[in-house]
């Protein structure tokens, strides 16, 4: 009973429309997490400090990740004959292991360069990896946007490669950069949480990033993004005004988010569906649920179909929040099968009830809420 109501009060405010619309919002995709299994034995014998199934599972997205993935997204159409879509959230850099080690400062390196990196270890699974995922691209079955320049906090970083910090050096010698590490003045934050800071000082690189990063989507993927999430759902709402001068139209939020000002104040924002007074973007939420490689002790078809119900009863899209890490299979093939295996059951589901829904990929929906019903 407390799911079905909190499946329908998210549902309540915000822009609302009579189309049944379904976006996937997919993160960390062109996120180098674990390079192999032997790098994640290697790690946790150097006590790098591993939890859960990122640490367990996530890795690089590979040829056979996208050949898959395309085949369940391909085999499913909406009511306009259009496949269904994935929106990954995904990062056009990984760090540049030789070059910042060198100089114990972070150097991004390009995502091209690092499938370059893995297909040399791994040449079945990453040569050719990059062009299929622009062949994913070109025939509408991903529609990637930005999810910050790379899933790590340079900060944290740069101090972690000042001081040699043990568990940063055990996952450079791995390729990897996977765990939890932190530093004493931002105890509460990984080094995996691009945005995440406690004082102003913390956000000095922030500016530079968005923009580079922005800079480097369009190299990497072909085209500008007008969508961001930031990994973690952490930065600082000060920094909205300067991504809608970058050319941000939409940014994904949360219901109800603690939040931390630059002058070190604590809030809670609340977001809706739709263009909020005094902003110039769109406020996107994730109102569906879909983790199918996530063991709850529930069936994830029935519980993200009962969420995607609720979206369309309230007249609202339904926005399918998810991560790569249940459709990868570098460390493990068990896990993307299981995770397609899923997300074909919930596709055909959707089609099967709900013939008139459209998939979409967010930057689609942005553009929709903005011609259709710009403001609340």
């Amino acid at each position: 009973m407390k799911q079905f109501l909190f499946n329908q009060i998210k549902n309540l405010k915000g822009w609302k429309t009579q189309r049944k619309l379904l976006a996937f919002a997919v993160d960390d995709y062109g996120n180098l997490r674990l390079h192999s299994k032997n790098a994640r034995e290697n790690l946790i014998k150097s006590q790098v400090r591993l939890s859960g199934r990122f640490d367990e599972f996530d890795a690089l997205d590979s040829k056979q990740d996208y050949e898959s993935l395309f085949g369940v997204l391909s085999s499913v159409k909406d009511s306009k004959g259009r496949p269904a879509v994935f929106t990954p959230y995904a990062l056009p850099c990984n760090i540049d292991f030789e070059k910042s080690k060198e100089q114990s400062a972070f150097f991004p390196e390009n995502l091209n360069k690092t499938y370059e990196r893995m297909a040399a270890h791994f040449p079945n699974e990453y040569e050719g990896a990059f062009e299929i995922m622009h062949e994913g691209i070109q025939a509408g079955l991903i529609k990637p946007q930005f999810h910050g320049r790379e899933h790590l906090n340079v900060y944290i970083l740069n101090k972690l490669l000042e001081s040699s910090d043990p568990s940063l050096t055990a996952n450079i010698a791995n390729f990897s950069m996977a765990g939890q590490i932190t530093i004493p003045e931002m105890p509460d934050a990984s080094f995996t949480q691009a945005f995440a800071f406690n004082k102003a000082e913390h956000t000095i690189f922030h500016d530079d990033i968005l923009k580079d990063g922005l800079r480097r989507f369009k190299d990497v993927y072909g085209y500008e993004s007008i969508t961001f999430t930031p990994p973690s759902q952490t930065i600082a709402v000060e920094k909205y005004p300067y991504l809608e001068q970058l050319g941000i139209q939409g940014i994904h939020k949360g219901l109800k988010l603690k939040r931390r000002t630059l002058d070190g104040a604590v809030f809670y924002e609340r977001a809706k569906l739709g263009v909020a007074k005094n902003q110039n973007h769109v406020s996107l939420l994730r109102n569906v649920a879909f983790e199918p490689t996530d063991n709850r002790g529930f069936n994830w078809v029935d519980f993200s179909f009962k969420q995607i119900e609720a979206s369309f009863f309230w007249k609202k899209p339904a926005v399918i929040s998810s991560h790569r890490v249940n459709f990868c299979g570098h460390i493990s093939e068990n896990n993307r099968k299981k995770g397609l295996h899923e997300l074909q059951l919930l596709l055909n589901k959707v089609v099967k009830h709900f013939p008139d829904v459209e998939f979409v990929a967010l930057d689609t929906l942005t553009k929709i809420i903005l011609d259709e019903h710009p403001h609340l």
